[in-house]
């Protein structure tokens, strides 16, 4: 009877050093990225573009982990990047810097190429990017400049297409996403083309009916809209 109980106790130990074991070996997993402040807007309509130089932003960067679950800062650990340089500036340590040259809006992303874990555990490499909306007000004043306001498009879906906007200005294919700056009050039509054998599926964001094609946005502030290819 006590080699039975002996017997049990072992094959308990056993388990449970295994899932143990097992646990441990699981990679961290870096499953989505989140920059904060999400969106920022530099200068005055009556200032000149110029008179922004030097205008400065700090982004954060918060990945959100599985294999335990857990969100921290990552600043540090990913790949800044500007869509518009000559607009403004971002630096490794995801400081933005208006560079007084041009306005309208742009797109500043941070990247992850690794996925390790706090622990240095690989994750097989995956790639994991989120983006922020940074805008520059164009002078209305002595400049002669025009007030905009950012347009995003982002696509969804297991389909391709490309989109295209009128007035001309925004216009990209799969997967994105892509921005761009229009007159506050313009009314955008964006048309969706699916590529090959992908179909359009809907539109979210715009002002006219989701399973409508094109879709049309009024600019009466900073807009995104999303457009899925089944």
């Amino acid at each position: 009877m006590i080699r039975k109980w002996y017997g049990i106790t072992a094959l308990v130990v056993t388990a449970v050093t295994l899932l143990s074991l097992s646990s441990c070996g699981r990679s961290q997993q870096l499953v989505s990225i989140q920059v904060q402040p999400s969106s920022e807007t530099f200068g005055l309509s009556s200032t000149p573009v110029a008179e922004d130089a030097g205008l400065q932003v700090q982004l954060k960067a918060y990945g959100t982990y599985i294999h335990p679950p857990v969100t921290k800062d990552i600043t540090n650990e990913v790949t800044w990047f500007s869509n518009t340089p000559q607009m403004m500036t971002v630096n490794s340590t995801g400081l933005v810097t208006v560079t007084g040259v041009s306005c309208g809006a742009t797109l500043v992303s941070a990247t992850s190429n690794t996925n390790t874990s706090a622990g240095g555990i690989s994750s097989s490499g995956a790639v994991v990017t989120a983006f922020m909306t940074g805008s520059v007000i164009c002078d209305t004043g002595s400049g002669g400049g025009v007030n905009t306001n950012a347009l995003t498009l982002t696509f969804s879906g297991n389909g391709s297409g490309t989109v295209t906007s009128s007035p001309t200005g925004l216009s990209g294919s799969s997967p994105g996403p892509y921005v761009s700056a229009f007159t506050i009050g313009t009314e955008v039509t964006l048309t969706a083309t699916p590529i090959g054998t992908s179909q359009f599926g809907s539109w979210v964001g715009c002002d006219s009916s989701g399973t409508t094609n094109p879709c049309t946005v009024a600019m009466t502030g900073n807009r995104t809209v999303t457009v899925t290819f089944n």
